[in-house]
């Protein structure tokens, strides 16, 4: 296997066999800077232009995260202008990156993900979570907004269930984001890695080229608005983000308290 770190953003890109692994290994929670999101971003982009590459796992060297969401000195104290650069990576750059990637991904998600981590792992083509995995878009709780799955949750679980769980915050576990549709498989916690190695083989077994143009076919037939979607979102959220309500929410996180609304 070969391997590959970038310390400076706790990425790493690893090549086993045919198969490209995209490793996000930031203690205590894979929060999300800018700089960890850039180097997610360009590993997808590196898993594009890599010939031996024929699928791509991303995944967490953290046992009980998969990524927290975004680091909070994103947000606190800083200005819209300064929010939508670290939105402009995860949001568009992101769904950019995958949208182009040629070859099929597949997210494993073991333990929590929540906000940002969420859109991490959405933004592949496949999603399998461990039985301790857990879910939630805790956006809300700190008066912000999960913006971009305001564009994808409702096309996937449906308008009401979305609302649901968009607007209370709630965390839920593996088996019920498997029975909303949000993730494809459920295994044993053990058996995750092994999981989506075997699924990547599986697409890597294919013809690389019906693959690639047929993934293309795929994204264009699916892309509908979702690009305009993705636009409003950043707005959204850097509205909200530079309210009062939202700094005060964010502040309340940070100092352990409940928000003054």
């Amino acid at each position: 296997m070969k391997s590959e770190t970038k310390p400076a953003d706790n990425v790493r890109y690893e090549l086993a066999g045919n198969i490209a692994r995209i490793t996000i290994d930031r203690p205590p929670v894979n929060a999300l800077s800018l700089e960890l999101i850039q180097a997610v971003v360009a590993a997808f982009r590196r898993a594009a232009s890599d010939r031996q590459a024929r699928a791509v796992v991303l995944s967490s060297a953290l046992a009980k995260r998969f990524s927290a969401g975004l680091d909070l000195d994103i947000l606190l104290g800083k200005s819209g202008e300064e929010i939508r650069e670290f939105l402009q990576e995860l949001y568009i750059n992101l769904f950019d990156a995958q949208y182009h990637l040629g070859k099929p991904s597949i997210a494993a998600v073991g333990g929590a993900a929540r906000g940002g981590g969420m859109t991490m792992a959405v933004s592949c083509d496949v999603v399998l979570a461990s039985e301790s995995a857990t879910f939630g878009y805790p956006e809300i709780e700190v008066g912000v907004l999960p913006a971009i799955h305001f564009a994808h949750l409702p096309r996937l679980i449906g308008r009401h269930r979305a609302f649901e769980v968009l607007f209370t915050g709630r965390a839920f576990g593996a088996r019920e984001a498997l029975d909303l549709g949000t993730v494809n498989k459920v295994v044993a916690d053990s058996a995750l890695d092994a999981a989506a190695m075997e699924l990547a083989a599986q697409f890597a077994s294919k013809s690389e080229t019906v693959v690639r143009m047929g993934r293309a076919a795929f994204m264009r037939q699916i892309d509908d608005d979702y690009r305009r979607g993705i636009a409003n979102a950043v707005e959204d959220f850097c509205n909200v983000a530079v309210t009062n309500a939202a700094q005060e929410g964010l502040r309340a996180f940070v100092e352990k308290r409940k928000p003054n609304w």
